[in-house]
């Protein structure tokens, strides 16, 4: 009795994710020619939780014009940052049977430009990606070429960004999949990022494994270095590249449905919160994004009750 009561919630969680599928997840990302207006924001793409990549919403910043790795090394060259650094370009991603964590260096940004060029050689993969905030604290002097917010998004959804984020790096930097609690207005400024998507409701197909934290350390002979991370818990974290998936070991991603886009120079991505999400990025690539905390509302309690119905089954 109690199997079949089992079999019977699978079912349901497997039938899920088609029927919200048919009912509101869109078969590609669609555009706008222009920014919504708050009320148009909230309504068409916050509530029912959509992607949406918006044109014309940054012409008016200098940066669109001004932001080149020339400028950079100019402006803002001599200043350091924190960079993260891979051996393979996984930051935050499950390598083998750990869930790896970057190498976080303190560069001169103009080093960083120098790799990006060709003109310096640094061992792995680097990565301008530390989040919390890092335009405005440690790269201020860029400030008067943006806005602080957007302020389309900060009026519809009654806050102001909880972090504004830079991001520069090489093409083998990868994003693997995973999903925030935030909303997410993606800037590009110069380059283009590739996006992979799965809505909240493949979650069903989705696997999450508990994996024990650990560091890569830069010895001085440029090698890397595994270092566990003895006093921290275990992560749960999304084992499965979606590029490659290994559908012999995960075999219900076969029935998610991926969406793929392309953000380019001067476009702005709206990432739902709790959108799960892979990105990759040409050379070079420019990037800001700012991050509104989400609602934390029925909408996510349900989530959550999906997240632990798909964990409790045995789907996961």
């Amino acid at each position: 009795m109690a199997e079949a009561a089992l079999e019977a919630v699978r079912s349901e969680l497997r039938e899920f994710p088609a029927a919200a599928r048919e009912l509101c997840v869109p078969l590609a990302v669609p555009y706008l020619d222009k920014p919504p207006t708050p009320l148009h924001f909230y309504r068409d793409w916050v509530c029912p939780n959509r992607p949406c990549i918006i044109r014309n919403a940054l012409q008016h910043w200098p940066a669109l014009q001004k932001w080149s790795l020339p400028y950079f090394r100019a402006t803002v060259g001599s200043t350091e940052v924190s960079v993260a650094v891979t051996p393979d370009g996984y930051a935050d991603a499950v390598r083998g049977d750990r869930f790896m964590m970057p190498a976080e260096r303190r560069l001169p940004l103009s080093f960083v430009l120098d790799v990006l060029e060709g003109r310096a050689q640094h061992p792995g993969v680097l990565y301008v990606q530390k989040q919390c905030s890092n335009l405005p604290t440690e790269l201020p002097q860029l400030l008067p070429d943006l806005e602080s917010h957007v302020p389309w998004a900060s009026e519809a959804l009654g806050k102001m960004p909880d972090a504004v984020n830079f991001w520069l790096g090489e093409a083998a930097a990868v994003t693997s999949l995973h999903k925030d609690h935030y909303e997410n207005l993606y800037c590009v400024v110069s380059g283009e990022k590739h996006f992979l998507f799965h809505p909240p409701s493949d979650r069903p197909f989705i696997p999450y494994e508990l994996y024990t934290p650990a560091t890569y350390q830069l010895t001085e002979e440029g090698t890397f270095k595994v270092v566990d991370e003895e006093a921290m818990e275990k992560v749960p974290w999304i084992p499965l590249d979606p590029l490659a998936p290994d559908l012999a070991r995960y075999p219900s991603y076969s029935q998610a449905q991926a969406l793929r886009c392309t953000v380019r120079a001067g476009e702005m991505l709206y990432l739902p919160a709790l959108w799960f999400h892979h990105v990759q990025q040409s050379q070079g690539c420019i990037a800001v994004n700012f991050w509104y905390d989400m609602e934390y509302d029925l909408k996510y309690s349900y989530f959550q009750l999906l997240d632990s119905l798909t964990k409790a089954s045995g789907l996961d």
